[in-house]
């Protein structure tokens, strides 16, 4: 064997026999997770000082009625997964590294978004959600059948008779009325 070969073979670390233990965390998770959290507690400061700054109203209830518990629960959901984040950060392992093809896959969910709020309007919101709902359930790896399409389509016709028919805020009918 050459000396050539024998530097190649020992420059390259050794994979690692031993498999993540069950239960561990991965760093990556936890990282992102974390970032979450504070993307979360700036989203509730926002909200908050937005909340306040409304102006106030004779009603019994105001207009800040809703987003400053809103906020406060974003904060407090934030900081919660902030300090999970740090704790689990101590035990936390380097998982695997990132899947193939996963810029492509978050891509195409945008596209996904784009395409749903494009037609929207044309199709409504039944159509249009349930086609979102496939496209973001297989692209994060769903079995590929008719189960994702009738639980797409549950999904958005529950939304829309609760939204539309009970609470009384309109969505977009579409052609066919749904």
């Amino acid at each position: 064997m050459s000396d050539a070969t024998t530097s190649r073979e020992t420059a390259q670390p050794a994979p690692d026999p031993t498999p993540p233990a069950p239960g561990s965390v991965d760093r990556g998770t936890v990282l992102a997770s974390a970032a979450f959290g504070a993307l979360m507690l700036v989203a509730a400061v926002l909200v908050i000082v937005d909340a306040v700054r409304l102006p106030d109203t004779t009603a019994v209830v105001g207009p800040a009625a809703v987003p400053l518990p809103v906020g406060v629960l974003l904060g407090a959901v934030g900081a919660g997964l902030l300090v999970d984040s740090r704790l689990k950060l101590r035990v936390a392992v380097s998982g695997p590294p990132w899947q193939s093809r996963a810029g492509l896959r978050v891509l195409a969910l945008v596209a996904a978004l784009v395409a749903f709020a494009l037609l929207l309007p044309l199709l409504g919101y039944v159509v249009t959600a349930t086609a979102l709902f496939v496209a973001a359930a297989l692209l994060l790896g769903a079995p590929r059948g008719w189960q994702v399409v009738a639980y797409g389509w549950a999904l958005a016709a529950t939304v829309f008779l609760v939204f539309d028919r009970l609470i009384g805020l309109t969505l977009p009918a579409g052609p066919w009325g749904f």
